[in-house]
């Protein structure tokens, strides 16, 4: 092998390898930021409130046809 193949192996490598780094480093921002997203939507959500029907509303089923 010649040594301007060799450089230009590892440079080719080299790139890649930044170029998966950055991709990496982009993902973890995506994630990061939609994690935000998702907590702030949760904590907006109202909780659910007691039903307000009669306390005897739903205690038994009548099951004659």
């Amino acid at each position: 092998m010649e040594l301007s193949n060799i450089s230009s192996q590892v440079a080719s490598q080299a790139a890649a390898q930044f170029s998966a780094q950055m991709s990496l480093l982009l993902l973890r921002k995506t994630l990061e930021l939609q994690s935000a997203s998702i907590s702030g939507l949760v904590q907006s959500a109202a909780p659910a409130s007691a039903p307000s029907n009669p306390p005897n509303l739903g205690n038994s089923i009548d099951v004659m046809a």
